[in-house]
């Protein structure tokens, strides 16, 4: 088949590889004169690194990212234990701390090692049936159009609703004298309305021995200009208030300039394809970050569409591929719903439940048995209908 995919995101690169391999001549699209990664920091759990093996690209990510075998939170002041998550024992459940720019050049990579031709500089302002339009002309005719642009793209008429929280973001050197662990998440909370987070990245590409950590912290989307407004030493001693143990992280950081703001929406298409299109990735469903499964959901997406295009063509691989993935999505979102407002949110309710109630019954197993399952990625199938040999 002749595939255009629109946009070299995560999912983008993914399906081109993934395609390619399978012997279709894919073009992808990307508005960037130099395709780059937008964001900081994300976890690799293991169903996406199911996908990357695939791809050929699971042992470089391993190499340069971090092994994780914990997500951990406090609330600030009291101490107190309110997120305690294990991957398990077995090798491979662990997740992986990624910088977006390490795995978007081994994706990048690895599209282009598996015969994905890479059309930079074509910004996709839509499409005319087949074909796809670009500011300066267009592209076509494509038996099949992969749109991947991301939670703005032109292309898919999901509208999410916003989510009144988000965080601002920034990747700095992993301090030698730091008293955190460098295997798992850490976080600290001040009820739900504040979050200070460290995650472990491994390193870059180009300089695999500095190791990395992204740094965040949750406000609301709404306050966004009074953070900026606000003198920034007197932010770095409220953050330090809150988690002494943030202070090295924020040593070689100079100002506001430093961070990266980034907002969430959460929707879902209940149909994400039309004749000749298939949504992948945030142009299909949105999500908050809180469960780590966004970069992975689009990993899943892309692998799912390949699986459904060995299987049938045109508009019946195009079903197949949106049954496939139906309620491992629908879970997540279900679910991404029920904890984000437990971590950021106004309430002073939740928060109390948060830390009095579930925290202490999530350690109790089974529920610390489903909480693994649900970080891994894998409580609810991925793709059940196509992991069944024909």
């Amino acid at each position: 088949m002749k595939i255009g995919v629109a946009g070299a995101g995560i999912g983008g690169l993914a399906a081109a590889s993934l395609l390619a391999q399978d012997g279709h001549a894919v073009t992808v699209f990307d508005q960037f004169g130099a395709p780059r990664p937008v964001g900081s920091g994300l976890v690799m759990q293991p169903v996406g690194l199911e996908v990357l093996d695939r791809i050929g690209a699971g042992d470089a990510l391993r190499r340069l990212g971090q092994p994780l075998h914990r997500m951990f939170g406090q609330e600030a002041r009291t101490g107190r234990v309110v997120l305690d998550v294990a991957y398990g024992r077995g090798a491979d459940r662990k997740g992986i701390g990624i910088h977006r720019a390490a795995l978007f050049h081994l994706l990048y990579r690895a599209a282009e090692g598996a015969g994905a031709r890479i059309a930079a500089a074509h910004r996709v302002t839509g499409r005319d049936g087949r074909n796809l339009l670009f500011e300066t002309g267009r592209a076509g005719p494509f038996d099949l159009i992969v749109d991947a642009c991301g939670a703005h793209s032109p292309l898919s008429p999901l509208r999410s609703r916003p989510l009144p929280y988000g965080a601002v973001w920034a990747t700095v050197p992993w301090p030698a004298d730091s008293a955190l662990r460098v295997d798992r998440l850490s976080q600290r909370y001040r009820r739900a309305d504040r979050m200070l987070g460290v995650l472990p990245v491994g390193a870059m590409p180009d300089q695999p021995t500095r190791r990395l950590a992204a740094i965040f912290y949750s406000l609301p989307v709404a306050g966004f200009g009074a953070w900026r407004a606000t003198q920034f030493e007197a932010w770095q001693r409220e953050a330090v208030t809150l988690w002494p143990d943030f202070a090295p992280f924020l040593a070689g950081v100079m100002g506001h300039g430093d961070f990266t703001f980034a907002s969430y929406s959460q929707g879902q298409m209940a149909h994400p394809w039309d004749s000749g299109l298939a949504h992948i990735g945030d142009a299909a469903h949105r999500a908050s970050p809180q469960l780590g499964q966004g970069a992975n959901m689009a990993l899943l997406d892309a692998r799912a569409l390949q699986l459904a295009l060995r299987r049938a063509r045109g508009d019946e691989a195009l079903r197949l591929y949106a049954g496939a993935r139906r309620w491992h999505v629908l879970a997540y979102q279900m679910l991404s719903a029920a904890f984000t407002p437990q971590y950021q949110s106004d309430s002073r309710a939740l928060p109390v439940l948060r830390d009095h109630v579930l925290a202490p019954l999530s350690r109790i197993w089974p529920a610390s048995r489903v909480l693994t399952r649900l970080v891994c990625g894998d409580l609810v199938p991925p793709m059940p209908a196509l992991m069944v040999p024909r």
